[in-house]
């Protein structure tokens, strides 16, 4: 946390000073985002230019950030929730609308990528996007050369989903997220059904495909494979998109001669994004919006993406972004690619329960 006192001296009839100096209302910010999901100083900027009293708090999960969402009193001004969590929190009346007067920098945003956030936040009303990213398939590209051969389909869902190249790659390792809301909607959209159904059968179906190819799965872990692929101890691995930039670079800086490499399939994939979003009875409502309209400044935001390996939504900060991550469409997809992906959204509790119990089966092998 930075806080900053401001200090006012006040005149009287022109020459006659206050004796003392009077000091302004203190104005302040409290935010609770992801641990390590900002660059440093970017918050710290903010509070040295605002003169706000800026509090910066983190979280590790969507439910710990949800569960102070929902008292109604978080004591919070801005929270970052993913993009289901934010679907699951209009819903609730747990978020205050925004105020798009107070923010003039809303048109420097990718109408594009607006047009698909919106499927969770229609309308785009509650959450100003940060960061984007999809779920793909991360490799090393000479294991599973020497697994599949020069045309292993690397940039296709069949690289793991068909039985006869992913028990080939069980040799040298495959994993994938241990999440029923990321990969479920992957195999039900492989198969061609809706990655948000709610219809059971389809859930049986994708049970069916998935137990083919259990057995070829090392494990199912949402961290575990981003050290183990650096490391050269897995080959294959379904998981986050900005996580594979991550750990390749860590590969390189080990100099362990690891290369990681990634793809985002042809047929389609998840996108994922994280949105700033305002409390219901948040008390510091212009804070909010002054810091949301800072944050959309192209040249606040492209560093942002730079330290934290992800694309983000505001199209006239791409050009000041790393072209690593730029100029690499498995990162930042090209409008074509765009064109492929799809927002995965809360399921009815029901529907619910099937996908859990399905995931249940598959990780399980019954």
């Amino acid at each position: 946390m930075k806080t900053i006192k401001r200090l006012l001296g006040a005149a009287l009839c022109g020459t006659t000073l206050l004796a003392g100096a009077v000091q302004a209302e203190q104005r302040e910010l409290r935010v609770y985002n992801w641990a390590d999901y900002i660059l440093p100083s970017v918050p710290k900027d903010f509070a040295q230019q605002s003169g706000i009293k800026l509090t910066w708090d983190t979280f590790d999960t969507n439910e710990s950030m949800e569960a102070k969402l929902l008292t109604g009193n978080s004591g919070y001004d801005l929270v970052v929730p993913s993009n289901v969590f934010l679907t699951r929190a209009i819903a609730t009346g747990a978020l205050e609308k925004l105020d798009k007067s107070q923010l003039p920098n809303w048109q420097h945003l990718d109408p594009k990528l607006l047009a698909i956030f919106a499927s969770n936040d229609a309308g785009n009303q509650y959450g100003v996007p940060y960061m984007y990213g999809t779920v793909l398939i991360g490799f090393n590209p000479d294991k599973v050369k020497a697994a599949l051969g020069e045309d292993a389909p690397v940039d296709s869902w069949d690289l793991v989903f068909k039985e006869e190249n992913i028990s080939k790659l069980k040799q040298c390792g495959v994993a994938m997220l241990d999440s029923p809301s990321e990969i479920m909607p992957i195999v039900l959209h492989y198969l061609g059904l809706s990655p948000n159904s709610t219809e059971p059968k389809d859930y049986d179906k994708a049970v069916e495909l998935m137990q083919k190819i259990r057995p070829y799965v090392a494990y199912f872990h949402s961290a575990k494979y981003m050290t183990d692929i650096a490391n050269g101890d897995i080959c294959v691995a379904i998981g986050y998109s900005g996580s594979f930039y991550q750990f390749a670079n860590r590969a390189k800086e080990a100099g362990n001669g690891v290369v990681v490499d990634w793809r985002l399939p042809k047929e389609g994939a998840p996108i994922w994004f994280d949105s700033f979003a305002i409390p219901k009875n948040a008390r510091n409502l212009a804070e909010a919006h002054e810091f949301l309209n800072h944050l959309l400044d192209p040249k606040v935001i492209a560093p942002v993406s730079d330290f934290l390996g992800y694309p983000n939504p505001n199209k006239d900060s791409m050009s000041l972004v790393s072209p690593a991550i730029r100029d690499n469409h498995d990162l930042s997809p090209t409008d074509e690619q765009l064109k492929t992906l799809y927002a995965t959204e809360p399921l009815p509790q029901k529907a619910e329960r099937v996908r859990t119990r399905a995931w249940t089966r598959i990780k399980s092998g019954s």
